[in-house]
Protein backbone atom coordinates (compact mmCIF):
# COMPACT_ATOMS: atom_id res chain seq x y z
CA UNK A 1 0.00 0.00 0.00
CA UNK A 2 2.68 2.16 0.81
CA UNK A 3 4.36 1.36 -2.48
CA UNK A 4 1.33 1.99 -4.08
CA UNK A 5 0.67 5.68 -2.45
CA UNK A 6 4.22 6.60 -3.28
CA UNK A 7 4.47 5.74 -7.31
CA UNK A 8 1.16 8.03 -6.84
CA UNK A 9 3.06 11.06 -5.39
CA UNK A 10 6.01 10.88 -7.56
CA UNK A 11 3.68 10.56 -10.60
CA UNK A 12 1.62 13.70 -9.40
CA UNK A 13 4.77 15.55 -8.53
CA UNK A 14 6.15 14.92 -11.69
CA UNK A 15 2.83 15.88 -13.37
CA UNK A 16 2.87 19.12 -11.39
CA UNK A 17 6.03 19.93 -12.28
CA UNK A 18 5.47 19.97 -15.79
CA UNK A 19 2.85 22.52 -15.50
CA UNK A 20 4.33 24.28 -12.39
CA UNK A 21 4.74 27.83 -14.30
CA UNK A 22 -0.01 27.27 -14.83
CA UNK A 23 -0.15 27.17 -11.21
CA UNK A 24 -0.70 29.31 -8.48
CA UNK A 25 1.85 30.04 -5.67
CA UNK A 26 0.85 30.83 -1.94
CA UNK A 27 -0.20 33.95 -0.77
CA UNK A 28 -0.21 33.61 2.96
CA UNK A 29 1.49 30.34 4.89
CA UNK A 30 0.60 29.00 8.35
CA UNK A 31 4.46 29.02 9.16
CA UNK A 32 4.10 27.82 13.00
CA UNK A 33 4.65 26.59 15.75
CA UNK A 34 5.46 23.53 16.07
CA UNK A 35 2.12 21.60 18.68
CA UNK A 36 0.49 24.72 18.56
CA UNK A 37 -2.87 23.78 16.84
CA UNK A 38 -1.73 24.52 13.04
CA UNK A 39 -3.72 21.53 11.78
CA UNK A 40 -6.58 22.19 13.25
CA UNK A 41 -6.35 25.93 11.42
CA UNK A 42 -5.55 24.93 8.39
CA UNK A 43 -8.12 22.10 8.01
CA UNK A 44 -10.58 24.93 9.29
CA UNK A 45 -9.12 27.01 6.37
CA UNK A 46 -9.03 24.11 3.90
CA UNK A 47 -13.00 24.55 4.26
CA UNK A 48 -13.38 27.67 2.54
CA UNK A 49 -13.51 27.15 -0.95
CA UNK A 50 -11.33 30.49 -1.64
CA UNK A 51 -8.64 29.44 0.65
CA UNK A 52 -6.94 26.74 -1.62
CA UNK A 53 -4.43 23.94 0.38
CA UNK A 54 -1.90 22.12 -1.69
CA UNK A 55 -3.14 19.55 -4.02
CA UNK A 56 -0.78 16.84 -2.39
CA UNK A 57 -0.29 17.66 1.39
CA UNK A 58 -0.39 19.45 3.66
CA UNK A 59 3.16 20.46 4.66
CA UNK A 60 5.66 20.94 1.86
CA UNK A 61 8.71 21.84 3.71
CA UNK A 62 10.26 23.96 0.74
CA UNK A 63 11.87 26.58 2.90
CA UNK A 64 13.40 24.60 5.09
CA UNK A 65 14.08 20.99 4.27
CA UNK A 66 13.62 20.88 0.34
CA UNK A 67 15.19 24.11 -0.74
CA UNK A 68 17.66 22.31 -2.51
CA UNK A 69 14.60 20.87 -4.67
CA UNK A 70 14.22 24.27 -6.92
CA UNK A 71 10.84 26.27 -7.31
CA UNK A 72 9.21 24.21 -9.94
CA UNK A 73 9.04 21.45 -7.85
CA UNK A 74 7.24 24.32 -4.80
CA UNK A 75 4.98 25.49 -7.59
CA UNK A 76 4.08 22.26 -8.77
CA UNK A 77 2.55 21.52 -5.48
CA UNK A 78 -0.50 23.77 -5.89
CA UNK A 79 -3.80 24.39 -7.67
CA UNK A 80 -4.10 25.57 -11.18
CA UNK A 81 -4.44 29.13 -12.12
CA UNK A 82 -7.28 28.17 -14.47
CA UNK A 83 -9.16 26.54 -11.57
CA UNK A 84 -8.82 29.33 -9.10
CA UNK A 85 -10.20 31.45 -11.47
CA UNK A 86 -13.33 29.94 -11.66
CA UNK A 87 -13.83 29.68 -7.99
CA UNK A 88 -13.06 33.56 -8.03
CA UNK A 89 -15.82 33.98 -10.71
CA UNK A 90 -18.50 32.38 -8.73
CA UNK A 91 -17.53 33.24 -4.98
CA UNK A 92 -16.80 36.83 -6.05
CA UNK A 93 -13.45 36.72 -4.31
CA UNK A 94 -9.66 36.41 -5.10
CA UNK A 95 -8.80 32.14 -4.52
CA UNK A 96 -5.85 32.42 -2.53
CA UNK A 97 -3.28 29.28 -2.04
CA UNK A 98 -1.59 28.51 1.12
CA UNK A 99 -0.11 25.56 2.76
CA UNK A 100 1.22 24.75 6.44
CA UNK A 101 4.76 24.06 7.55
CA UNK A 102 5.50 24.46 11.56
CA UNK A 103 9.39 24.46 11.19
CA UNK A 104 9.33 27.85 9.08
CA UNK A 105 9.31 29.75 12.18
CA UNK A 106 12.27 28.29 13.90
CA UNK A 107 14.42 27.17 10.72
CA UNK A 108 16.92 30.09 10.86
CA UNK A 109 17.06 30.62 7.09
CA UNK A 110 12.83 30.09 6.16
CA UNK A 111 11.97 33.58 6.51
CA UNK A 112 14.88 34.99 4.59
CA UNK A 113 13.82 32.48 1.87
CA UNK A 114 10.41 32.85 1.80
CA UNK A 115 10.79 36.82 1.70
CA UNK A 116 12.44 36.84 -1.53
CA UNK A 117 10.74 34.07 -3.25
CA UNK A 118 7.09 34.94 -2.33
CA UNK A 119 7.15 38.79 -2.27
CA UNK A 120 4.02 40.48 -0.41
CA UNK A 121 3.10 36.82 1.12
CA UNK A 122 1.37 36.67 4.60
CA UNK A 123 2.52 34.73 7.69
CA UNK A 124 0.17 33.02 10.33
CA UNK A 125 1.68 32.32 13.38
CA UNK A 126 0.12 30.19 16.08
CA UNK A 127 1.74 30.35 19.64
CA UNK A 128 0.65 28.08 22.76
CA UNK A 129 1.55 28.12 26.56
CA UNK A 130 5.57 27.15 25.91
CA UNK A 131 5.72 24.69 28.49
CA UNK A 132 2.56 22.88 27.22
CA UNK A 133 3.76 22.58 23.98
CA UNK A 134 7.40 21.73 25.41
CA UNK A 135 5.78 18.58 26.57
CA UNK A 136 3.56 17.66 23.81
CA UNK A 137 6.72 18.15 21.30
CA UNK A 138 8.26 15.50 23.58
CA UNK A 139 5.41 13.26 23.93
CA UNK A 140 4.99 13.62 19.61
CA UNK A 141 8.85 12.95 18.84
CA UNK A 142 8.74 10.10 20.98
CA UNK A 143 5.76 8.14 19.42
CA UNK A 144 7.46 9.31 16.10
CA UNK A 145 10.60 7.39 16.88
CA UNK A 146 12.72 11.09 16.89
CA UNK A 147 12.97 11.08 20.02
CA UNK A 148 15.04 7.90 22.24
CA UNK A 149 14.67 9.85 25.89
CA UNK A 150 11.49 8.67 27.44
CA UNK A 151 11.79 10.92 30.19
CA UNK A 152 11.01 14.62 29.28
CA UNK A 153 12.90 16.13 31.91
CA UNK A 154 16.27 14.52 30.52
CA UNK A 155 15.16 15.70 27.23
CA UNK A 156 15.30 19.27 28.89
CA UNK A 157 18.73 18.65 30.23
CA UNK A 158 20.02 17.22 26.79
CA UNK A 159 18.82 20.26 24.45
CA UNK A 160 21.62 22.75 25.06
CA UNK A 161 24.29 20.23 23.93
CA UNK A 162 22.04 18.33 21.70
CA UNK A 163 21.51 22.01 19.49
CA UNK A 164 24.77 23.22 20.25
CA UNK A 165 26.43 24.72 16.65
CA UNK A 166 22.78 23.95 15.28
CA UNK A 167 22.18 27.22 13.53
CA UNK A 168 25.55 27.62 12.53
CA UNK A 169 25.48 24.40 10.60
CA UNK A 170 22.33 25.60 9.06
CA UNK A 171 23.68 28.89 7.73
CA UNK A 172 26.79 27.35 6.77
CA UNK A 173 25.76 24.82 4.72
CA UNK A 174 22.01 25.76 3.66
CA UNK A 175 20.83 22.52 2.28
CA UNK A 176 21.98 20.70 5.65
CA UNK A 177 19.23 19.04 7.84
CA UNK A 178 20.48 18.94 11.50
CA UNK A 179 17.96 16.28 13.61
CA UNK A 180 18.11 17.44 17.08
CA UNK A 181 17.25 21.49 15.48
CA UNK A 182 13.88 19.82 14.25
CA UNK A 183 13.11 17.50 16.18
CA UNK A 184 14.54 17.94 19.86
CA UNK A 185 13.75 21.86 20.56
CA UNK A 186 11.38 21.99 23.07
CA UNK A 187 12.43 24.78 24.92
CA UNK A 188 13.66 26.92 22.12
CA UNK A 189 10.71 26.39 20.01
CA UNK A 190 8.74 28.07 22.65
CA UNK A 191 11.16 31.37 22.57
CA UNK A 192 8.36 32.56 19.97
CA UNK A 193 9.24 36.06 20.68
CA UNK A 194 12.58 35.28 19.33
CA UNK A 195 11.65 33.56 15.98
CA UNK A 196 8.71 36.75 15.71
CA UNK A 197 12.00 39.34 15.80
CA UNK A 198 13.64 37.69 13.25
CA UNK A 199 11.21 37.80 10.85
CA UNK A 200 9.57 41.37 11.59
CA UNK A 201 12.33 43.02 9.73
CA UNK A 202 11.76 41.03 6.51
CA UNK A 203 7.69 41.14 6.42
CA UNK A 204 6.71 43.85 8.84
CA UNK A 205 4.53 43.25 11.67
CA UNK A 206 1.77 43.92 9.14
CA UNK A 207 2.28 40.79 7.00
CA UNK A 208 2.37 38.99 10.23
CA UNK A 209 -0.81 37.80 12.21
CA UNK A 210 0.15 35.86 15.37
CA UNK A 211 -2.62 33.90 17.23
CA UNK A 212 -3.47 32.59 20.65
CA UNK A 213 -4.15 29.06 20.02
CA UNK A 214 -5.88 28.51 23.77
CA UNK A 215 -8.48 31.07 22.23
CA UNK A 216 -7.86 29.58 18.77
CA UNK A 217 -9.76 26.21 20.50
CA UNK A 218 -12.27 27.97 22.87
CA UNK A 219 -13.23 30.75 20.39
CA UNK A 220 -12.87 29.39 16.82
CA UNK A 221 -15.32 31.84 14.63
CA UNK A 222 -13.77 34.65 16.54
CA UNK A 223 -9.82 33.81 15.07
CA UNK A 224 -11.28 32.75 12.39
CA UNK A 225 -13.05 36.00 11.51
CA UNK A 226 -9.59 37.61 12.49
CA UNK A 227 -7.70 35.41 10.19
CA UNK A 228 -10.18 36.12 6.96
CA UNK A 229 -10.02 40.07 8.07
CA UNK A 230 -6.14 39.47 7.57
CA UNK A 231 -6.58 37.71 4.70
CA UNK A 232 -8.79 39.91 3.14
CA UNK A 233 -10.85 36.78 2.08
CA UNK A 234 -14.39 37.02 2.00
CA UNK A 235 -16.82 35.38 4.79
CA UNK A 236 -18.99 32.56 3.58
CA UNK A 237 -19.95 30.58 6.62
CA UNK A 238 -18.15 28.92 9.05
CA UNK A 239 -16.49 25.33 9.22
CA UNK A 240 -16.56 23.23 11.64
CA UNK A 241 -13.97 23.30 14.00
CA UNK A 242 -12.41 20.15 15.19
CA UNK A 243 -8.98 19.52 17.22
CA UNK A 244 -6.42 17.39 15.10
CA UNK A 245 -3.13 15.70 16.44
CA UNK A 246 -3.72 16.29 20.13
CA UNK A 247 -1.52 14.29 21.98
CA UNK A 248 -1.87 13.39 26.07
CA UNK A 249 1.10 13.79 28.03
CA UNK A 250 2.68 10.15 29.04
CA UNK A 251 3.73 11.63 32.20
CA UNK A 252 2.74 14.61 34.88
CA UNK A 253 5.06 17.35 34.58
CA UNK A 254 7.00 17.39 37.93
CA UNK A 255 6.09 20.66 39.97
CA UNK A 256 9.59 21.95 40.61
CA UNK A 257 10.13 21.85 36.88
CA UNK A 258 6.83 23.14 35.82
CA UNK A 259 7.62 26.20 37.80
CA UNK A 260 11.45 26.33 36.05
CA UNK A 261 10.26 26.77 32.90
CA UNK A 262 7.44 29.16 33.57
CA UNK A 263 10.18 30.95 35.20
CA UNK A 264 12.40 30.62 32.31
CA UNK A 265 9.65 31.51 29.62
CA UNK A 266 8.47 34.68 31.60
CA UNK A 267 10.70 37.53 29.75
CA UNK A 268 9.58 35.51 26.18
CA UNK A 269 6.04 35.57 26.83
CA UNK A 270 5.94 39.64 28.16
CA UNK A 271 7.89 40.30 24.77
CA UNK A 272 4.56 38.34 22.87
CA UNK A 273 2.08 41.25 24.03
CA UNK A 274 2.62 43.42 20.88
CA UNK A 275 2.07 40.73 19.07
CA UNK A 276 -0.69 39.64 20.56
CA UNK A 277 -2.34 42.52 21.32
CA UNK A 278 -2.66 41.46 25.17
CA UNK A 279 -1.22 39.53 27.46
CA UNK A 280 -0.74 35.45 26.38
CA UNK A 281 -3.83 33.61 28.41
CA UNK A 282 -1.39 31.48 29.53
CA UNK A 283 -0.31 34.24 32.02
CA UNK A 284 -3.07 35.88 32.64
Amino acid sequence: MRTVKRSVLSLSRAAGRLTAGARLLPAFLIAGGQRCGTTSLYRALAQHPLLLKPVLHKGVHYFDVAYWRGPAWYQAHFPLRAGAALLTHRYGGRALAFESSPYYLFHPLAGERIAADLPGVKLVVLVRDPVERACSAHAHELARGYETEPRFERAVELETARLDGAEELLRASPYARHHSHRHHAYLARGRYADQLDRLEPLFGQDRILVLDSHVFFQQPEHVYDRVLEFLGAPHLGYPEFERHNGRPRPHPLPAELGRALRDHFEPYDARLVRWLGAEPSWRR
